[in-house]
């Protein structure tokens, strides 16, 4: 075991310990680290308008983006379970999403909904909508351009739903249906809690990817932003797209302001653990495994 917990130590325990010292200094890369106490945390949650922004931003697609990709996973597996002849070819396209890298995912979604020439607009305008949105170039609509970004790559997600759903038992839904059982009751009282620890698991790792949601939002705000320097691309429109990890990344990387990015660091860290504790500890209540299932 040796290697691995050298590597470990040396990637993973060796910088986070660095991380919290910076955090307590101010450090900028190219002179050494000035010891300042709090001070970085302090102008964090009590000075700087932009964090508070940046954490209202990412809550929301927390809240928002993940349940919205639950959701739609459920119910795209769902209905890739019907199908009976090509149900693979069916699997496949719905999937095949989720290989586009994200950087070019978001640069074709920036054309596809642009608000003069993109298709989707265009769509809009000939089935009768006078103002479409503008998407990412407004502050009302852009995070809603990145969670349609989401749920077209959200075949990552539907297969493992679809694997949970193939799993539960047929003689439950036989059951169900002999009973009286409607389609919706069978649903909801069969599959729902059959496939509740595959939810769970989606939704420990929705919440911890969409705390560091980052290279979408980036992408979306820098390609839209125009002739606008870097530090005025980064949340474009209005902050709209200005999240945790976006404004981490601007804060050691542009202004180098390593010390204040790493508290900002420890404090994205133990929200996020805060955050799945919470989910682990609520999910006695709705997650039921096998024998357990009342």
């Amino acid at each position: 075991m040796s290697p691995w917990v050298v590597g470990f130590s040396v990637f993973i325990v060796y910088p986070m310990v660095s991380s919290l010292y910076f955090s307590f200094t101010r450090y900028d890369l190219l002179s050494e680290p000035v010891f300042v106490g709090l001070e970085n945390y302090r102008f964090m949650f009590t000075q700087d308008p932009n964090f508070w922004q940046s954490v209202r931003n990412t809550l929301w697609m927390v809240g928002v983006g993940v349940s919205l990709r639950i959701v739609f996973g459920v119910v795209t597996a769902t209905v890739l379970t019907w199908p009976r002849r090509g149900a693979k070819v069916y699997r496949t396209i719905f999937f095949l999403p989720t290989m586009a890298p994200p950087v070019a995912a978001a640069v074709a979604f920036v054309f596809v909904l642009n608000p003069r020439i993109g298709p989707v607009n265009q769509l809009l305008g000939a089935l009768g909508m006078e103002h479409p949105p503008l998407w990412f170039y407004s502050p009302g609509s852009a995070k809603w351009g990145l969670v349609l970004l989401g749920l077209w790559g959200v075949g990552d997600a539907m297969i493992i739903f679809l694997a949970g759903l193939l799993d539960v038992p047929r003689q439950l839904y036989e059951a169900a249906e002999i009973e009286g059982a409607g389609p919706w009751q069978r649903f909801r009282f069969v599959t729902l809690p059959m496939i509740s620890p595959v939810i769970f698991f989606n939704l420990v790792m929705g919440v911890i990817s969409g705390f560091q949601y980052f290279t979408q939002a980036y992408v979306a705000s820098v390609a839209t932003s125009g002739n606008r320097v870097a530090t005025q691309a980064l949340g474009y429109p209005q902050g709209s797209m200005l999240f945790y990890s976006v404004y981490l990344y601007q804060q050691g990387f542009t202004y180098f302001r390593m010390g204040y990015a790493s508290a900002m660091a420890w404090v994205l860290f133990l929200i996020t653990m805060a955050c799945t504790a919470l989910i682990f500890r609520t999910s006695a209540r709705w997650v039921h495994y096998g024998g357990a299932l009342r």
